[in-house]
This record gives C-alpha cells, structure tokens and sequence, in this order.
C-alpha cells in the first residue's frame, strides 16, 4: 500500500523506465540523466516565475552540467578496467 509520501514522491519525482542496452553503467547514468533533468525543470520553473535570478538558474544548471558530465565520466567512458576470470 502506497502512502501520502510516497506518492507525492512518485509525483514530484517520476522515473522513465529504461529501455537501452543494460549494464549496471548504463542504468546508473541514465538514473543520473533523469535526475539532472528534473532539476533543470524545477530550476527553470522558479526562475520562470520570479523566484530565483536568470543568473542564479544558469549557475545551478551549470552545477548539474557538471556533476551529469563527471558521472559520464566515470561510468560511460571509463573503460580502463581488467575482468577477472
């Protein structure tokens, strides 16, 4: 059973399913991808309605670009590692 929380969580913060090749990678930078661009859309929404700066929405977005490429970073292009057998 679904309580109050949770559903305003599943409702403010929904999540796509993922229908790309799956590896563990994958699916943490796509975690990593939705999330970057749920905060994009509140920040835009804010500054849409006067609640933060043009400045600040671009510095917070450029934060998030950041953080987004960093994850890119070690989860998609690392690609020094040994299997074992």
């Amino acid at each position: 059973m679904l309580d109050s929380k949770n559903i305003k969580d599943n409702f403010l913060f929904p999540l796509g399913n993922y229908h790309g090749e799956f590896t563990p990678a994958n699916l943490a930078f796509n975690s990593n991808l939705q999330e970057f661009a749920q905060q994009v859309s509140y920040l835009c929404n804010l500054e849409a309605n006067g609640k933060i700066t043009p400045d600040n929405t671009y510095k917070e977005i450029k934060h998030f670009w950041k953080q987004l490429k960093q994850s890119k970073k070690e989860l998609l292009d690392n690609t020094d590692f040994t299997t074992e057998q």
